[in-house]
């Protein structure tokens, strides 16, 4: 289904709630699994965050996650070590196209009962849950911290933990700092040195509410949207100056791009700026790759350049979005080059009228060319893709008087 997307004034004023970060709420989801019940508030309604709460409950032998990825790793770990469990896992045709073989691996090693259905290195698998003992391994660091974050989740109910030892630079860092920041916040004993990680097993678990932290993924659209209106004072809920997510950076990113942040109440007011933009942007996003594509964009629509690096994890997610991102900036009449890691966009704007902008499935591809309808009215295709993350981006966007027509 398609929408078109536009906005007349230019101007954005509005207050909004939005909801909990997918990424915390997907990791309190495994704790409260694997130990015991306690409140969780403000948890993410993505799609994604209710297909893993829902696999977490099921008790059918075929678990279905669709696209959800994250939902996918941990829950290869979680399954592995469920006593007397056997269950098959799969998911849409693009996630058994994304390699899962390093966690898979990393899990056998310590002890775990995995088989490929089909295709080796991908879902769907076939885990038979047992008790095993952990111990230690050796994990490529480069490819996703998923992997890491799933090993880290289940380390405190096995015998021995684990002693994990990564295998060059870590990328998306900060996530693995969040898993272990939660894990630390129930009572298990962590140690990380930057390049080894040691999780005790845990024997008295801190049972504990957890308010989790509105989704700075999810804000980054609405930073787009200030630095690309005319006049804009967005008020979102709710947020903290110091938090656990990557993409929190966002802050000091858009800065430079003429937004600013203030933090007032467990609130951010987002206030456009008038300022002298720089000709080109040169950034290092392998800490925070998901804000790579509403950046491009961002830049796109301001009309200067970018040079994005550190984004060689985008290529195995919901789609390949670094290949994604040049085909549509390039309809809109962008100069953009892309490597296996980096992004590389001229600068200038030639907006193209008229054009359609695809979605491959990938929920961020509708949010971050969303923002640009400011500057020349979009067709969106497949725009219920939000859900993913955010099904209640474009009623959000009504708010702040951007004229929806879906079809």
């Amino acid at each position: 289904m398609d929408l078109k997307i536009s906005h007349n004034s230019k101007k954005c004023i509005g207050e909004l709630k939005i909801s909990g970060s997918k990424s915390e709420t997907n990791r309190l989801l495994i704790l409260k699994a694997l130990f015991s019940e306690f409140e969780i508030k403000n948890i993410s309604n993505s799609d994604d965050s209710k297909i893993l709460e829902k696999a977490l409950k099921s008790k059918e032998k075929i678990i279905d996650i669709h696209h959800a990825g994250t939902a996918m790793r941990f829950l290869t770990a979680y399954f592995s070590q469920l006593e007397g469990r056997e269950v098959i896992l799969t998911g849409s045709k693009r996630m058994q196209q994304r390699p899962i073989k390093i966690l898979v691996d990393s899990l056998i090693s310590l002890g775990a009962d995995i088989y490929y259905e089909n295709k080796n290195g991908y879902p769907p698998l076939r885990i038979k849950g047992k008790k095993f003992k952990g111990g230690s391994i050796k994990l490529p660091a480069g490819i996703s911290s998923q992997y890491v974050s799933a090993l880290l989740l289940i380390a405190p109910v096995l015998e021995n933990g684990i002693e994990l030892s990564l295998l060059g630079k870590p990328t998306s860092l900060p996530y693995i700092e969040m898993t272990l920041f939660l894990l630390k916040n129930f009572g298990v004993k962590t140690y990380f040195d930057g390049k080894k990680i040691k999780i005790n097993p845990n024997i008295q678990f801190k049972k504990a509410k957890q308010t989790v932290e509105s989704d700075w993924s999810s804000a980054s659209y609405f930073y787009s949207i200030v630095a690309l209106s005319k006049n804009a004072e967005i008020k979102l809920s709710s947020y903290k100056s110091k938090s656990l997510q990557g993409d929190s950076v966002l802050k000091n990113i858009y800065e430079k791009l003429g937004v600013k942040s203030i933090f007032k109440d467990n609130c951010l007011l987002l206030k456009k700026e008038e300022i002298k933009f720089p000709n080109c942007v040169d950034l290092n996003l392998t800490k925070a790759p998901d804000i790579a594509q509403t950046i491009a964009v961002t830049c796109y629509g301001l009309g200067i350049g970018c040079n994005l690096e550190g984004l060689h994890t985008l290529k195995i997610k919901e789609t390949d979005r670094l290949v994604a991102l040049e085909r549509e900036l390039k309809k809109l009449g962008a100069t953009i080059k892309i490597t296996e890691s980096s992004l590389i966009l001229s600068p200038g704007n030639n907006f193209k009228q008229n054009c359609s902008i695809s979605t491959y499935n990938d929920h961020r591809m509708a949010m971050s060319f969303a923002p640009l309808s400011l500057k020349v009215p979009l067709q969106i295709k497949d725009y219920k893709v939000v859900s993913k993350s955010y099904p209640n981006f474009w009623k959000d966007l009504v708010k702040l008087n951007f004229i929806i027509q879906m079809r």
